[in-house]
């Protein structure tokens, strides 16, 4: 006799959150302190590195200020002090893609306007 395959739909609400709650406690218990610290690096990792808008960088921002407390100014002081030269080679490129919409926004406007002989 074959055994019965279940999907999750089998499963009501509470049974799926149930069934997850068992899982995730069950995951971590079988993985040894290096595997969580290598899993959590990760996820710090992706959420810190990965941002996507404004919005996100924020809360990476207010992560790491709750983080580093106090300090959280000096830290920042410290990498402006080491990384000084980094700030210009940002602006830099900041500058030259604004040059670059720039010269696209104009190359479509004269692409837009049509000469009054043509019908």
């Amino acid at each position: 006799m074959k055994k019965k395959s279940f999907i999750f739909s089998d499963l009501s609400k509470k049974q799926i959150e149930k069934l997850k709650e068992f899982y995730i406690q069950k995951k971590v218990e079988s993985m040894s302190h290096q595997e969580l610290k290598q899993y959590v690096l990760e996820i710090i990792s992706h959420q810190i590195n990965d941002t996507i808008d404004k919005e996100e960088e924020m809360e990476a921002w207010r992560e790491m200020s709750d983080f580093f407390g106090e300090q959280f100014e000096i830290v920042i002081l410290n990498i402006q002090k080491k990384y000084i030269d980094e700030k210009n080679v940002l602006e830099t490129e900041i500058d030259s893609q604004k040059r670059r919409i720039e010269l696209l926004d104009r190359n479509n406007l004269d692409k837009e306007k049509t000469d009054m002989w043509d019908d």
